[in-house]
């Protein structure tokens, strides 16, 4: 892990906010598996000795966990996962557990985008708990509030196994998921989209639906297919450069949304605007970890002209 220094840093911050006080403990907490490997950040037990690095953390009467179990009214232990220190909506995710087990994730709103997503992916969240969905499974909102200034969200967790997720549940997931209007535009017309239907962000249920979560780039108002798009082209960018990959995911847009009752023109065009769509994300949220559009987009989009 080349960037374990910064994702250091950037937990040190995160572990301030999250435990602030006076009375620092020594060994309060562990970062494992190892100090060049951060990925989680874990209650101190005597068995961890050199493994992981020891990070003493504040002592004060307020600290997150507090905060939950005053929420929750039951004790709650927290672990931190350690996360990429520039990826433009990072946020601190901690796992909750109390004395049953796991009992949820909870995000951190720690900057004023961060609070905006957490603070929108609730409103989602609350909208689509009075949603009457056969396919989708979403977490429920535990809850939802402020804490020292804080977006606090915790979702309950859901029953994630290794099954192989099969082609036609993310079709039928995709589809359900464009036709969800929020109260009050119905009969729009316009598809909905998740926003970040990746393949980490879904999994097979043992009962045959689709777990999905992460809903804070939920939207509508988008061409229909832009979920299959986003699956397809961030499976790709795992196996080519992202040139490569938009370049596939404009040449297979025909097969992929063809079970939405989408031609092939129209494909190709809903590919271009997604592909568009995503850039300027990133611009708008000022990191570009697909490099800069001007090598993996334009060329594409400039032959592309015509269907535009």
């Amino acid at each position: 892990m080349r960037d374990a220094a910064d994702r250091l840093r950037y937990l040190d911050q995160v572990m301030d906010l999250l435990f602030p006080g006076q009375g620092a403990r020594p060994g309060a907490r562990s970062v494992l598996p190892h100090r060049l490997v951060p990925r989680r950040v874990v209650p101190r037990a005597w068995w961890h000795g050199a493994l992981g690095r020891a990070l003493p953390v504040g002592g004060g009467p307020d600290t997150i966990e507090t905060h939950l179990s005053d929420v929750l009214g039951r004790r709650v232990r927290v672990v931190v996962h350690v996360r990429p220190a520039r990826r433009a909506n990072r946020k601190p995710i901690l796992e909750a557990y109390d004395e049953s087990g796991l009992a949820g994730f909870v995000k951190i709103g720690d900057s004023p985008p961060a609070r905006r997503l957490v603070r929108y992916e609730s409103e989602v969240l609350r909208m689509l708990a009075g949603r009457p969905l056969k396919v989708v499974v979403p977490p429920d909102l535990l809850y939802h509030g402020e804490w020292r200034g804080l977006e606090v969200l915790m979702l309950s967790p859901l029953p994630v196994s290794s099954r192989r997720v099969p082609a036609g549940l993310l079709t039928s997931a995709a589809r359900e998921i464009a036709a969800i209007r929020p109260y009050g535009d119905e009969g729009t017309g316009e598809a909905a989209w998740h926003g970040d239907f990746t393949p980490w962000n879904v999994a097979a249920g043992a009962d045959g639906r689709l777990l999905v979560w992460d809903w804070e780039r939920f939207a509508v108002g988008v061409p229909l297919g832009f979920d299959a798009l986003h699956h397809f082209f961030h499976r790709a960018l795992r196996r080519m450069p992202p040139a490569v990959a938009a370049r596939s995911c404009l040449a297979q847009a025909g097969g992929l949304l063809e079970p939405f009752g989408v031609d092939v023109g129209l494909a190709r065009r809903t590919a271009v605007h997604y592909l568009i769509a995503l850039a300027e994300r990133h611009r708008r949220d000022g990191h570009e970890p697909l490099g800069p559009p001007a090598v993996w987009l334009n060329p594409l989009v400039d032959h592309q002209e015509c269907l535009l």
